[in-house]
């Protein structure tokens, strides 16, 4: 009975935002869909409220996840935080040293009219095959740094107004923003 109610719920909301999104010229993927369904619910079990899904940050996920697919060199000194100079934005060769964050913070207010900056969690599979949703989710949990932006923990302690999820390819990548998305 508690997993049939449980179901019922998430496939409750998997129609409601697949309705929103649609309606709105944006399409989410059902892997998408359920990334997002895994992290509030991740987040619930935590004591958190969940986070509003953001058409703005939703885009600029979205983009990430086909830029990092069709564009990214794994195993360079660029992290999975950079943008390729192959679009309609500003190339980001982000490093570990974190040097070039503002440039990657600034992407929603670059590719949208998102009024704040996104902070992103990023995932790939190294390997050819579709991100799975559960091993991302996974992998973020096991993850300090990223279970902290995720939690608001530590440097993240603060509250999450919007969150977009984007995936593609071999790659699923997370935005989070302070700021609603008033689009």
């Amino acid at each position: 009975m508690y997993i049939r109610e449980i179901t019922g719920k998430l496939f409750f909301l998997s129609i409601s935002l697949a309705a929103y999104f649609t309606a709105t010229g944006q399409k989410l993927s059902a892997e998408e869909l359920q990334l997002y369904q895994l992290v509030m619910q991740y987040r619930k079990t935590k004591g958190l409220a969940a986070i509003p899904l953001s058409k703005s940050l939703t885009l600029v996920a979205q983009t990430h996840a086909v830029d990092l697919d069709d564009h990214y060199e794994p195993g360079g000194h660029c992290n999975l935080h950079s943008w390729s100079d192959q679009g309609n934005w500003k190339a980001v060769c982000y490093t570990d040293d974190h040097a070039q964050a503002e440039l990657m913070w600034s992407k929603p207010q670059e590719l949208t009219k998102y009024k704040g900056n996104g902070y992103e969690i990023a995932f790939s599979t190294d390997i050819e095959y579709l991100a799975d949703p559960k091993a991302a989710l996974a992998n973020w949990k096991l993850s300090k740094q990223h279970n902290a932006v995720i939690l608001n923990r530590g440097l993240w302690k603060r509250k999450w107004n919007a969150i977009g999820v984007g995936v593609y390819g071999s790659y699923a990548v997370v935005w989070f923003g302070n700021e609603v998305d008033n689009r």
